[in-house]
């Protein structure tokens, strides 16, 4: 039964990757202030992504949108339980992170759970402890869960019908980029690597000013 559902989770996310890669679609004009920095166009444009939000820290603070997105951020949604790619994408975004801070660039990590059920903030707590000093970790009731994900079109659904503790949840591997003002400025697919994640997100400061 195990070997099934970690097969049936991966087919699902390898097509929610091609779902997702599906969104890049054409590039921006040249009258977009990011033109230079864009690699693609996302449908419906990315002025459209987030939401605001009031959610739960992994210091058991609750903090609002504006709170958290105070300094340029990665965004991540998964899931602590995750047995891979949560923690591989993550791992990814830290060393993208790491990169841009030997340029002298202020980029913090936030991972929101899909999970609210098991994700309480001393489990968000000890996860970001892992993946990096400067990361976020956010949960709350399901229904904020659901909100903050709709907002920023994130798909996702728990396997736990059967009662079973050690069930897994779909979910898109989307990692955005959120500047000061909560304004979501790219999207990032899981294939994108460490250095050419850097090199974007530093575009986007440096237009940014």
């Amino acid at each position: 039964m195990a070997d099934r559902k970690l097969l049936f989770a991966g087919t699902a996310l390898a097509l929610i990757g091609l779902v997702a890669g599906g969104l890049y679609l054409s590039q921006s004009p040249a009258s977009d202030g990011f033109a230079q920095c864009r690699s693609g166009a996302v449908a419906g444009g990315l002025e459209a992504f987030g939401t605001d939000f009031t959610l739960t820290r992994q210091d058991g603070r609750r903090v609002t949108a504006d709170e958290v997105f105070a300094r340029p951020s990665l965004l991540y949604f998964g899931y602590t339980f995750c047995p891979d790619v949560c923690p591989l994408d993550n791992a990814r975004n830290a060393e993208a992170q790491a990169l841009l801070a030997e340029r002298g660039e202020d980029v913090q990590m936030v991972f929101i759970t899909v999970d609210p059920k098991r994700d309480t903030p001393e489990t968000l707590a000890e996860f970001t402890a892992m993946m990096s000093a400067d990361m976020v970790g956010l949960t709350g009731s399901e229904a904020e869960i659901a909100a903050v994900n709709k907002g920023w079109r994130n798909y996702y659904k728990a396997n736990d019908a059967e009662g079973d503790d050690y069930y897994l949840v779909d979910h898109m591997t989307n990692t955005y980029l959120v500047l000061p003002g909560s304004v979501t400025a790219e999207y990032y697919p899981r294939n994108t690597s460490p250095d050419a994640m850097a090199d974007s997100v530093a575009c986007y400061l440096d237009a940014a000013g």
